[in-house]
């Protein structure tokens, strides 16, 4: 996994239309069931080569709502992001 949206999701779709990948989608089409959206691990490349940063965590307007998470083998990662911070799932934007 490279991103992860949490619990706290409001379902506003800002980060949709933001994703380079098309690697989000929403709460009907989760496939865990939850009522939030979802990113997919496999397609998420953490907007590296599009953007300095996930561009879903930017567009995001709930703080902490979209945190680190580990890396899939074989999909980009940021190399820059310590291992740690994605065993704790810190906010990809901290203010």
């Amino acid at each position: 996994m490279a991103v992860m949206i949490t619990d706290i999701c409001i379902n506003c779709a800002a980060c949709i239309d933001e994703c380079p990948v098309e690697a989000i989608v929403d709460e009907d089409e989760n496939p865990t069931g939850e009522e939030i959206y979802y990113v997919y691990p496999d397609k998420c490349v953490e907007c590296i080569g599009y953007h300095d940063v996930p561009a879903c965590a930017e567009a995001c307007p709930t703080e902490g709502c979209i945190v680190w998470a580990e890396c899939v083998e074989g999909v980009p990662c940021r190399e820059d992001i310590p291992e740690e911070w994605r065993k704790e799932h810190r906010p990809v934007i901290e203010d």
